[in-house]
């Protein structure tokens, strides 16, 4: 795979200068245009150790402008990033649209070294590549331009780069035990990165090799495909944003047919368990830092249908310094400048904690899809992003919860009225609500696909019937106290 990047191409000094001063002027001139572009840029820098990542990252941070740059280095993960998902500090790298973000390594890094060192195996190694994979498929998706660029030297070439710079005071730091340690097992860590290169290199991201023993014409390499990648990027028409009619039926039939809405309980006997079920709570819940898990509890339900209510009665059970309640409502113009998951992605908790999200990620096939805010390939596509993504989460340890409460026509007219005349629950209705009601068929289309299509054995749906409000808390309490003594009791 490395015998292109193997032949020996230079670039003389007299060349390298003028081509350097074009490419940087063409490089300010499409960074210029891409500011107001409907795409990020994520630039990954990989490749064999002395063969100059640094040197192009810091190059490249000197040929654009650096307002508009973000940089990374990857380095072994922080206390705070090992408390969440792996791939969460990436989706945190990840720039916004108009913006260029440069990684020096990436979430190939650790999977080829753990690989290399014999530390996994090949079908783990294989599956931590589809993770990225997937990853990237799911940035390209949303519009990211994914440049990967490795840096390649022959074994030979390695060798006599480390010498050079061990040979002079001024750059012998930049030579480490572990450079030598990785020269010494350099046939086998390349068959490994070649493995890499051919199962990641894809049509939405595919790699690039750079042939880094001449740094000039490394540079000039390295810097031209990014400019060409960008241009090409930037030529492309954007796709228009076209509304998907919402899913109708006559008289749709749906999971949500089979939920018993009469049941109810008596006041009595609701105080009596709540009280005994926060208790049990909130001594679940001093288990979890000792346990190095965390929760996330997800809400989602019709207009009206308690989520408020049923998210209290979990708050009064626990340390207000151990969670965090996240409203979910249109996104701000941060927001809307990332992929959608990532807003999500940046509130999971750290170990120890609780997060609850009143709505969540499954707007996008939702909200969105019904509304017609989402093309009918973004909201298709979210299905395997959000199980993914809630994959990942359980992978880590997190406890993942997710409810649908649900009621009945009747009882959200009754509440939507109920409001209207309860002074401190006005604010609560609005015609968007109303309106929302003449749209109940496709929502609720809609809702049945989700939960068909998301109800995962490592991620489950509860349906919660919420007609009664003091039944639906007692459901939602008991369900996560059962599922928390499952995990930390075990």
């Amino acid at each position: 795979m490395f015998e292109t990047a193997e032949l020996g191409r230079t670039l003389s000094r007299e060349d390298y200068k003028p081509a350097a001063e074009k490419l940087r002027a063409e490089l300010l001139e499409a960074q210029s245009a891409l500011l107001t572009a409907d795409f990020p840029v994520v630039i990954l820098i990989n490749g064999v150790d002395g063969g100059g990542k640094g040197d192009v990252l810091n190059l490249l941070c000197e040929w654009m402008d650096g307002r508009f740059v973000t940089t990374e280095a990857y380095a072994p993960p922080t206390e705070e990033e090992r408390e969440r998902p792996e791939f969460w500090r990436f989706w945190m790298w990840v720039p916004p649209r108009g913006r260029v973000g440069i990684f020096l390594g990436s979430w190939y890094t650790e999977p080829i070294l753990r690989h290399g060192y014999g530390k996994t195996s090949e079908q783990e190694f294989d599956a931590e590549l589809e993770r990225a994979n997937d990853f990237e498929r799911a940035l390209s998706a949303d519009g990211a331009l994914v440049i990967k660029l490795w840096m390649h030297v022959s074994r030979a070439q390695q060798k006599r780069h480390f010498k050079k710079l061990e040979a002079n005071k001024l750059t012998r730091w930049r030579v480490t035990k572990q450079d030598w340690e990785h020269h010494k097992l350099y046939d086998h860590l390349v068959r490994v990165c070649s493995r890499a290169l051919r199962q990641t290199s894809t049509g939405e991201a595919a790699w690039t090799i750079i042939e880094s023993a001449d740094e000039n014409f490394r540079n000039i390499s390295a810097g031209t495909h990014v400019l060409d990648r960008i241009r090409e990027r930037l030529a492309r028409a954007k796709p228009e944003k076209e509304a998907p009619p919402a899913p109708t039926a006559a008289n749709p039939s749906t999971i949500f047919d089979s939920l018993d809405l009469k049941q109810k309980l008596e006041r009595t006997q609701y105080t009596n368990e709540l009280n005994q079920l926060e208790s049990r709570l909130n001594r679940l819940s001093r288990k979890l830092e000792a346990k190095k898990r965390s929760v996330i509890v997800v809400f989602e339900g019709m207009d009206a249908a308690g989520k408020g209510g049923a998210i209290r009665r979990i708050t009064r059970a626990l340390d207000a310094r151990s969670y965090r309640v996240i409203p979910i409502a249109a996104p701000t113009d941060e927001e809307r400048a990332h992929h959608y998951l990532w807003r999500f992605w940046r509130h999971i908790p750290r170990r120890g904690r609780f997060t609850i999200y009143d709505r969540s990620w499954y707007g996008r096939v939702l909200v969105e899809r019904v509304e017609g805010f989402a093309r009918e390939a973004e909201w298709r596509r979210a299905y395997k992003e959000i199980n993914d993504f809630e994959e990942q989460l359980t992978e880590h340890g997190t406890i993942v919860l997710k409810f649908w409460l649900h009621i009945s026509a009747e009882e959200q007219l009754k509440r939507f009225e109920e409001r209207k005349l309860t002074p401190y629950k006005q604010y609560k209705i609005t015609s968007e609500d109303y309106r929302n009601r003449n749209k109940a068929n496709p929502y609720e289309l809609a809702s049945a696909e989700m939960v068909e299509r998301t109800s995962t054995e490592y991620c489950p749906w509860t349906l919660v019937e919420a007609n009664d409000k003091l039944f639906a808390r007692i459901k939602v309490l008991s369900t996560l106290c059962e599922r928390l003594e499952a995990e930390l009791n075990g």
